[in-house]
């Protein structure tokens, strides 16, 4: 017997679908259900390795941890990986099946997938309970509909009731409710069931009699109001809001158990991936950590991080037009601490060939660490562990890149002190290794050396757990959709669908 779901769809892109089905899925195990999340095809450089090896978006492994599974590539069967403004990295089931330009894609690739698609979420009907279903972007995007895969294509292909959030903090939810509706054709209208306005700021008998009014114009109902909350937004599906000059990412209120903050700047990569990297840091008590893209702004920095990109050669140029590449070498030289983790860690290298990514040959790192890379046309993907700074680490690569390290000292080795993976020299570190800074043992080691390195009486907090920390924003996720939603009727739509009868709101999709 196929198990029940549901479709959280979006007015916008960033209307919160991520948070609120991991809120759903986080609500429904804490009463038992056996529930797994899915989303058919996700655009993002936020991902993450399955322990079978397989690469999905970061956000559906953080709802799969909601549900207290394991995540799997069923969970994101499509994961397109932007390269630039016109190509992006296709990833089948967990593995790299070429690159293809939106044109391409939407052209007629992306209608084949639509076979892998459903048998995935079959297959996860059929061994759990419930499916929370994350959609993308809007389902009123009349000019994908035909080749629509991810939110009415596949509510329609498999039945699934359609709950479209709203933020009401952008303003113009209503108007976006309504006309998400009128902009769907008979059919895909039906599976729609009702709204949920997402980051209410207020009293909510305010807003009561809107949501009355927007009753009556479409005969659907509101289910559930969330209020605002700082510090929900978890593995979010891009960087754009935090590669913009100077926002910081949100980081643990409380003071620091030393005399001393520490400061940690992040360079802004071009398509920057797996930013998320820096959460760990963030969830630091006295660690203030922001996004930069000048030079200057590395000046008062206790720490740089140069994160991981799907350009590297691009990261290289952006760094160099932008006066970036000239304030680290310096800092490298300085004996200042910078870490480099994936891409970051191959731009700070002496050399890359690259006929993969960008297929631009030959090309000159900034020359701070002793590694040169070659481009390969496999992809990495493992969740490897091992050993540093005295601390057990944990770690998941993705990438092309194959570092040769030529000297300096080892970063991460194994239990007999052969190198792992990595390098250090003076105080530039570098590795492939995403996640690391999420054991905890080994952040606090690794803070404890830059905040020595950088003279401030900073001491990290000797209880902060990561995971833990992590779990508590999956709980506030799940209190917010048992407290401000009407969990009965969500209930009722997960278990048997949408309501019958619900009316048709013109003028439909356009024919």
């Amino acid at each position: 017997m196929s198990g029940g779901g549901l479709l959280v769809a979006g007015t916008t892109s960033d209307a919160g679908k991520s948070v609120v089905t991991a809120g759903i899925c986080r609500w429904l195990v804490r009463q038992g259900v056996k529930v797994a999340p899915f989303k058919a095809q996700n655009m993002s450089l936020n991902s993450f390795v399955t322990r079978g090896g397989a690469e999905i978006g970061r956000a559906q492994a953080m709802q799969a941890q909601a549900c207290r599974v394991e995540p799997t590539a069923l969970m994101n069967p499509v994961l397109l990986k932007p390269g630039g403004e016109q190509s992006s990295q296709v990833v089948l089931m967990g593995r790299p099946v070429g690159e293809l330009s939106a044109r391409g894609y939407h052209g007629g690739r992306q209608q084949q997938l639509l076979g892998t698609v459903l048998d995935c979420l079959a297959e996860l009907r059929g061994t759990y309970d419930a499916v929370i279903c994350e959609g993308a972007g809007s389902p009123a995007e009349i000019n994908l509909r035909r080749t629509d895969i991810v939110n009415m294509g596949i509510a329609r292909n498999a039945r699934l009731p359609v709950l479209v959030v709203g933020d009401i903090d952008r303003g113009g939810v209503f108007a976006s409710f309504f006309g998400t509706v009128a902009l769907l054709s008979p059919e895909d209208q039906e599976l729609v069931a009702g709204f949920l306005v997402n980051k209410f700021r207020g009293d909510v008998s305010l807003l009561e009699p809107g949501l009355d009014m927007l009753h009556g114009l479409t005969g659907r109902r509101t289910y559930g109001v969330l209020p605002f909350r700082h510090g929900l937004g978890i593995d979010e599906e891009d960087g754009l809001r935090v590669s913009l000059r100077g926002t910081v990412r949100e980081s643990n209120t409380a003071p620091p158990v030393g005399a001393d903050v520490l400061r940690v700047a992040v360079c802004a990569l071009p398509l920057m991936s797996n930013f998320t990297d820096v959460d760990a840091l963030a969830a630091e008590p006295g660690v203030v950590v922001r996004f930069v893209d000048r030079p200057e702004e590395l000046a008062d920095a206790d720490l740089v991080v140069v994160p991981g990109t799907r350009g590297t050669v691009r990261a290289l140029e952006w760094l160099r037009k932008r006066g970036l590449a000239d304030a680290l070498e310096r800092r490298a030289a300085e004996q200042r601490p910078i870490l480099g983790i994936c891409g970051g860690f191959q731009v700070l290298g002496e050399h890359i060939e690259d006929e993969v990514e960008s297929r631009a040959g030959a090309v000159q790192g900034l020359g701070v660490l002793p590694v040169r890379v070659r481009f390969a046309r496999e992809k990495t993907l493992t969740r490897p562990a091992g050993e540093a700074l005295g601390e057990h680490v944990e770690g998941y690569e993705i990438h092309h890149g194959v570092a040769s390290v030529e000297g300096g000292e080892p970063f991460i080795c194994d239990d007999r002190g052969h190198s792992l993976d990595g390098c250090r020299v003076g105080g530039t570190w570098g590795t492939h290794w995403h996640g690391s800074l999420e054991s905890d043992g080994f952040r606090r080691a690794f803070l404890r050396e830059v905040a020595a390195a950088a003279g401030r009486r900073f001491v990290p907090a000797a209880d902060t757990s990561f995971a833990a920390l992590r779990e508590e924003q999956l709980d506030r996720l799940g209190d917010l959709i048992e407290q401000h939603a009407d969990t009965d009727a969500l209930w009722r739509l997960i278990e048997s669908g949408a309501p019958q009868g619900l009316p048709f709101i013109p003028p439909g999709a356009p024919a």
